[in-house]
C-alpha cells in the first residue's frame, strides 16, 4: 500500500519589506482593512510577520508573496515565495527607512481617495456656478 503525500493549502499574504533584521530574514508588513464594531467606519491596521528569505533576495520596499510554514525559529513562521515588485533603488548612499515604507504603503490608499474626492468637490463646485451664472 502506497502512501500517497498531499500537500495542505497554506496561507499566503501579499506584503511590503520592511525591515532586513538578520541574515535571511525579513520583516513583511501588509495592511488589511476592518469595519468599526460600533460605528462601521472602516479603520487601517496592520500586521507584521518575520518571513524567511533563503536567498537574501529581498531588499527594503520590495513587494512579496508569503506564505505560511512549519516553525523555522523563535518567530519565523513565513517564507517568501516570490518577489512581486522591485523597490525603486536609489542613487548614492542613501538608505531607506522602514517607517517611510510603512507610511508610504499606509498613505497609498489615503491619496487615491482624497485625490478622488477632490476631483468630486471640484465637479460639483463648477456645477454650481454654472447654475448660478444662468439664473
Amino acid at each position: 500500500m502506497e502512501a500517497t503525500a498531499t500537500r495542505n493549502s497554506r496561507k499566503s499574504l501579499i506584503g511590503t519589506v520592511t525591515s532586513r533584521s538578520g541574515d535571511k530574514t525579513i520583516k513583511v508588513t501588509y495592511f488589511y482593512k476592518i469595519p468599526h464594531p460600533l460605528y462601521r467606519k472602516e479603520i487601517k491596521r496592520k500586521t507584521v510577520v518575520h518571513a524567511h528569505d533563503e536567498a537574501n533576495d529581498c531588499g527594503l520596499g520590495d513587494r512579496v508573496e508569503i506564505m505560511e510554514t512549519r516553525p523555522i525559529s523563535k518567530l519565523k513562521r513565513w517564507r517568501v515565495t516570490r518577489v512581486l515588485e522591485r523597490a525603486p533603488k536609489l542613487d548614492g548612499d542613501l538608505d531607506l527607512d522602514s517607517d517611510a515604507i510603512i507610511e508610504s504603503e499606509a498613505n497609498h490608499e489615503t491619496v487615491a481617495e482624497t485625490d478622488s474626492a477632490i476631483e468630486a468637490s471640484s465637479d460639483s463646485e463648477a456645477k454650481a456656478e454654472d447654475e448660478i451664472s444662468e439664473a
